[in-house]
């Protein structure tokens, strides 16, 4: 068992920056997940661990071992990869074992190492079948089998999940989840899929572009997003955003987003005092967006009149996608709710829960100014 740590690290194609001064400290038996878009460098600062990729700058650690020049072998991790990437004419006995076999270990205590293993994934039965008589979710086990029998320091695993259909990706997302606890080991998991980040990590770090956007616990990257990119990333359906402004009316800061304004809590004046009458990126989630028949008590609740555009029934909730002017968004709202194609309706913005971002903090990457109390 072994913490993790990148420091300074980047990686380079010729022009191309795959990593940007990758600064990361992952702590020992937590489980950390690397989420991002495809092309994000998450894989490539995985493989740069694994040492699969050898880094331009930087240093790689491993508890207090600096490994950038250690051997993959050498590196005490095993890695679960997306492909599985079995051996087919071997059984599955063998391909767990085949590691160890390489090693040189004593077979009994190979035989050990596999039989446990095969125990906690509950593939004891599969043990003598080909991989080509597996299922998908039973290959994947399999694959994690062959990297418990090494009982390395961290595990690493690259997109696991992506080849399993959408039920058997829950289940086997809630089995990696307790292997995590049952092992007690360094878990760094890469995934594009923010669901599983935020069902299954201990602390998420969230990469675009090379670059590493926020390093938080899932809770906190969704009431806190540091950025509109973590903000529009973290959380299904994606945040709405608004092009707006902060005015000032009397004594009363609002929103205005042209077609329809929201007034900022009384209690929140002053963190927006500095930003009146300049261009701002408004953001409400679309599950503070209600029916106000069926609103939360107790919300500051900010009156928005829409038409409905499209209805989709979830069964225990519905998505709405409403318009108003120039304005497309979408609210989840109570299954209760009657809505129909072309009907208007007013909705309300729970004023406990929005986000601010100003754009000249960062043109392309518009920072948070504030998060109101109701995300604190």
């Amino acid at each position: 068992m072994a913490s993790v740590t990148f420091d300074h690290v980047w990686k380079k194609y010729g022009d191309v920056v795959a990593v940007q001064d990758l600064n990361l400290a992952i702590e020992d038996q937590e489980f950390l997940v690397l989420v991002g878009p495809s092309g994000c460098g998450k894989t490539t600062a995985l493989r740069c661990l694994a040492g699969l990729e050898e880094i331009t700058e930087g240093q790689v650690l491993i508890g207090d071992q600096v490994v950038n020049d250690v051997a993959p072998k050498d590196r005490d991790i095993a890695m679960v990869f997306q492909s599985y990437a079995l051996y087919p004419h071997m059984s599955v006995y063998d391909n767990m074992a085949f590691g160890l076999k390489l090693r040189k270990m004593p077979k009994d205590q190979i035989d050990a190492r596999v039989q446990e293993s095969a125990k906690i994934l509950g593939i004891e039965s599969l043990l003598k079948r080909k991989p080509k008589e597996l299922s998908g979710g039973q290959r994947q086990r399999v694959a994690v089998g062959r990297a418990i029998v090494r009982e390395p320091k961290v595990f690493l695993f690259d997109e696991p999940l992506s080849n399993l259909d959408a039920k058997l990706r829950v289940q086997t997302r809630a089995e990696i989840s307790k292997l995590h606890k049952r092992l007690a080991t360094t878990f760094i998991y890469v995934t594009h899929d923010q669901t599983e980040a935020m069902t299954m990590a201990t602390r998420i770090a969230v990469m675009n572009k090379g670059k590493l956007q926020q390093l938080d616990t899932p809770q906190v990257l969704y009431d806190h997003p540091a950025n509109l990119f973590v903000a529009g990333f973290i959380g299904s359906p994606a945040m709405n955003f608004f092009n707006g402004k902060v005015t000032s009316e009397g004594d009363a800061l609002f929103v205005d987003l042209g077609t329809f304004k929201v007034r900022i809590p009384d209690q929140d004046k002053s963190l927006y005092q500095d930003i009146v009458g300049k261009d701002i990126i408004f953001g409400i989630r679309p599950e503070d967006i209600h029916n106000p028949l069926y609103a939360p008590p107790g919300i500051i609740a900010e009156p928005v009149h829409v038409k409905v555009d499209v209805t989709e029934l979830m069964g225990n909730e519905i998505f709405l996608y409403l318009v108003n002017g120039e304005h497309n968004f979408i609210a989840r709202v109570d299954p209760r709710t009657q809505a129909a194609f072309g009907s208007e309706m007013d909705v309300v913005f729970n004023m406990d829960n929005y986000h601010i971002f100003d754009p000249s903090l960062d043109p392309e990457n518009p920072r948070s100014v504030a998060v109101a109390k109701g995300a604190a």
